[in-house]
């Protein structure tokens, strides 16, 4: 819980350090004490934890988690670096946690904890186990080596489960009919479950054959459309092997940007990216729910790789993405990158690169070591290390590392990102196949987007009184219209699917704002008839009076019957 927040002082990394101290003193059997530190680059200097203000001048920001032997978590985003500037981020963090680890060891000194308390460890069956080993190792590696896919490949591994049950029923002479004893049915099933898990680590290891039949460093078969539905601003179908994103993307107005809260920051975000992951993605039936942990992780890394490349302030659109997995079998969220860059292109947002994305994959045993490029789910699962890399040809953009093993060297970390640049680089090659530069222009029924500058003294004229003025201009040229005071200037920015809509709301503005220049002519409109002469609306919100001596070149006693209200005169 954040009791405090300070605006400058981050709290995500002091959390970490909290509560790896807090077990630290306890006498609970943890393997290591952690910490957890920010690394920014700013102004070409590294930082560690850069107070929320210098954070904003960063090209560089990562997270990294780690033991004072070991990397454990690396999290973050980047303008475009290369992969030395991340490993250097990477050990100038972990220098930074040995200095905090140390200090946790000397806090657990002080309060005199030396030792952690024993709890009861499960019991194995080491018969059972070799039974289980013995009848099912080989058909767990044939089933492995068959290269089949996602959906064979776990029907196939079933059976073999069934069968080995039916051949423990034998081993342990179960009479016909009856079942296997729960407790040896539980323990089956769990060492099965390991055999798995070791057997296809193996074979990854020593046959360097995937289970797809895929090379270690192989990308999935890809496929790429943009324009695929009609009606969104920009679309875009992402498919690489059997995992599938459609993304969407949607222009709004300023008036759509989305508020964001935290405890010391309150702000409005006009880039906004959803990734929903529904259970039929994997063949699941179930509750339909609100975005969970999975959800809005994998959405705010492809946010943050993104984002490297949007338009800058200028740029009048809010944009929001959307991402739909239809089908999943690894490496959804750089699905997602990968179709969201193809979508912001097809609807015509300026993004001047592509971003791609790969999930790198690590399997190691006694000094081997596998690195796998597009990993499957599968490979997730029974994988050391799961290494997301999203970037441009020119650098990383965003990145996303968990490492379940004790021991990454720097070696294996430079080969690895070395193994995701080539990754990186085919699929870009791909997209910009598929379409290689943002289209010049929005599509026809997206919003058209105007901008305009008006002098401060105008702001008031062109809203009027409770915003009389720019509700009518509104409504008579529908057309939706924002303004606000930016630099000591009015900024109108008017919007509208309607290019006569957006043409009119422009002259309009115009009018207000413009000073009437002696010499000039302007068609003006007849608002009042005095006995006097016509007042007339020569511009928007500007009225003058036409002297009755002036209608005409021969002498008037009245304007009756030679002009009414609403004639149109010069």
């Amino acid at each position: 819980t954040l009791i405090s927040s300070d605006a400058e002082v981050m709290p995500d990394s002091l959390a970490c350090l909290a509560a790896s101290a807090a077990l630290a003193v306890s006498d609970i059997p943890i393997q290591e004490i952690i910490s957890e530190v920010r690394v920014a680059r700013i102004e070409g200097e590294f930082v560690v934890n850069p107070l929320r203000s210098e954070l904003a001048k960063a090209d560089l920001e990562f997270i990294i988690a780690s033991t004072d032997k070991n990397i454990m978590m690396v999290e973050g985003e980047a303008k475009e670096c290369q992969e030395e500037d991340l490993i250097k981020a990477i050990e100038i963090a972990h220098e930074a946690i040995k200095v905090q680890v140390k200090a946790q060891e000397e806090l657990r000194r002080l309060k005199g904890i030396t030792g952690k308390r024993e709890y009861t460890k499960p019991v194995h069956n080491k018969e059972l186990r070799e039974k289980v080993n013995a009848f099912a190792k080989t058909k767990i590696y044939e089933v492995a080596k068959a290269a089949l896919n996602k959906h064979e490949r776990s029907d196939r591994f079933e059976k073999v489960g069934e069968e080995l049950l039916e051949h423990l029923k034998g081993e342990y002479k179960v009479a016909e009919g009856e079942e296997l004893a729960d407790d040896i049915k539980k323990w089956a099933k769990t060492y099965y479950a390991d055999l798995q898990y070791y057997v296809v680590r193996d074979m990854i290891l020593n046959d360097k054959v995937r289970l797809d039949g895929r090379k270690l460093d192989e990308v999935r078969p890809l496929n790429m459309e943009i324009d695929i539905l009609p009606s969104p601003h920009g679309a875009a179908l992402f498919t690489r092997g059997e995992t599938q994103s459609l993304t969407t993307v949607t222009l709004g107005t300023p008036l759509d940007s989305l508020l964001i809260e935290s405890a010391a920051v309150s702000d409005y975000s006009k880039f906004i990216l959803h990734y929903n992951f529904p259970p039929f993605s994997t063949g699941e039936v179930k509750m339909m729910r609100g975005p969970g942990r999975r959800e809005v992780g994998h959405g705010n890394l492809a946010l943050r790789s993104l984002r490297q490349m949007m338009p800058g302030g200028d740029f009048p659109y809010t944009v929001r993405v959307v991402s739909d997995i239809l089908e999943s079998n690894g490496s959804s969220s750089m699905a997602t990158v990968c179709a969201g860059s193809l979508a912001l292109m097809d609807a015509g947002v300026g993004i001047p690169k592509h971003v791609s994305g790969v999930a790198m994959g690590l399997i190691s045993k006694e000094g081997k070591f596998a690195i796998l490029t597009d990993i499957l789910g599968d490979e997730d699962h029974l994988g050391d290390m799961d290494f997301k890399v999203t970037g441009t040809r020119d650098g990383i953009c965003g990145v996303q590392m968990d490492i379940k093993v004790d021991g990454l060297s720097m070696d294996v970390m430079r080969k690895a990102l070395a193994q995701a640049n080539k990754g990186r680089m085919y699929i870009l090659d791909a997209m910009y196949a598929t379409i290689p530069e943002a289209r010049p222009d929005v599509k026809p029924h997206a919003p058209r987007m105007v901008k305009l500058f008006i002098e401060k003294e105008f702001i008031g004229a062109v809203i009027g009184p409770g915003g009389k003025v720019i509700q009518e201009i509104q409504r008579e040229t529908g057309t939706t219209i924002n303004l606000e005071e930016v630099n000591n200037r009015g900024e109108v920015s008017i919007f509208s699917t309607n290019k006569e809509g957006v043409e009119k709301a422009v002259a309009w503005i115009k009018g207000i704002v413009a000073v009437p220049q002696v010499g000039d002519v302007y068609e003006a409109t007849v608002k009042s008839i005095m006995p006097f002469g016509a007042f007339v609306e020569f511009l928007p919100g500007k009225q003058g009076l036409v002297h009755i001596s002036e209608v005409s070149w021969k002498r008037l006693e009245t304007l009756d019957g030679v002009l009414h209200e609403g004639d149109k005169v010069k």
